[in-house]
């Protein structure tokens, strides 16, 4: 299992059960450390020579286990040891992980083509990152030349996480680009969020299901419907969504009752490394735009 340089990647992707008797594991490099995520027990016939094989290469010095099907979901280290500080690496920029004590590293590899796409299209746009987790799409849209981003997010802890992100950049309080934190519940009031707009780019990448935060189903479309107010006509959204149970056309069927001026131009295409067998199931990330005056959806 060659893990080829020091970019994060997937090494194995069991969940997308393309797989046989798989898809209980995924397996993940962070340059030099291996993360294996569990869903179920493994077979120790399957388990003990991964760990080995893992544990005898050189570019790995630490090997952990973390175990979404007990509570909490922990992580152990079950072989090597753990640096003090280990980053994610992509594409020249670096994110701050975190192994202890979280269900989330705070990292997700699998929006790395929605941080592409906002990189290449970022220069001199006002950005507007909702739902930031610990700013991932703010560094890439700064590394692409955005004039300014503002993060928000219910979790002052991950926004802080979001500054340290940027400081690790090169991205700090010196930068001539405004980069603003907003700790905010959207849903009690969008006043603050509204008043500090308009915004050329907005991105949505929300939780699927948190509770008191964020459910999917009832409400992505109190957000698709308040794009009007945060962006003039002719801005661009990327609408993300990782929720294996709802597909593409459940986006799709918020933007058409929302707001049906906005227009569908694709969908990114995900990660090779996260191959499924059922591309519904995968993370949606699609971009709209909202149309210029005088034209309609499907024109």
């Amino acid at each position: 299992m060659a893990t080829g340089g020091n970019e994060a990647r997937r090494l194995f992707h069991g969940r997308g059960q393309c797989f046989d008797g798989l898809g209980f594991i995924n397996i993940d490099f962070f340059a030099p450390v291996v993360l294996i995520t569990l869903y179920a027990e493994p077979d120790t016939a399957l388990w003990q020579p991964l760990l080995q094989r893992l544990s005898d290469n050189p570019a790995v010095a630490c090997v952990l286990a973390q175990r979404r099907y007990l509570p909490r979901a922990p992580i152990e280290t079950v072989s090597g040891k753990l640096p003090e500080t280990t980053v994610a690496q992509e594409q020249g920029l670096e994110f701050l992980l975190s192994f202890r004590d979280k269900q989330n590293i705070g990292f997700f590899l699998d929006m790395a083509p929605g941080r592409a796409w906002l990189r290449d299209n970022a220069g001199g746009k006002r950005v507007l990152n909702l739902f930031s987790y610990t700013c991932s799409f703010s560094v890439a849209a700064i590394a692409g030349g955005a004039s300014s981003v503002l993060n928000v997010d219910m979790s002052k802890a991950a926004l802080v996480v979001g500054r340290e992100n940027h400081r690790l950049n090169q991205q700090g309080a010196s930068m001539s680009q405004d980069v603003q934190f907003l700790p905010y519940d959207l849903f009690r009031s969008w006043g603050k969020v509204t008043r500090k707009g308009p915004y050329d780019i907005v991105i949505i990448d929300p939780p699927s299901r948190q509770k008191g935060s964020f459910i999917a189903e009832k409400d992505y479309q109190r957000v698709i419907r308040r794009l009007p107010q945060l962006m003039p006509a002719g801005g661009e959204v990327l609408a993300c969504l990782n929720a294996p149970h709802l597909g593409e056309d459940f986006l799709s069927a918020c933007f058409e009752q929302e707001l049906g001026q906005a227009v569908y131009l694709a969908r990114l295409d995900n990660r090779p490394d996260f191959p499924e067998r059922d591309t519904q199931r995968n993370v949606k990330m699609l971009h709209y735009q909202l149309a210029p005056s005088g034209r309609s959806q499907g024109q």
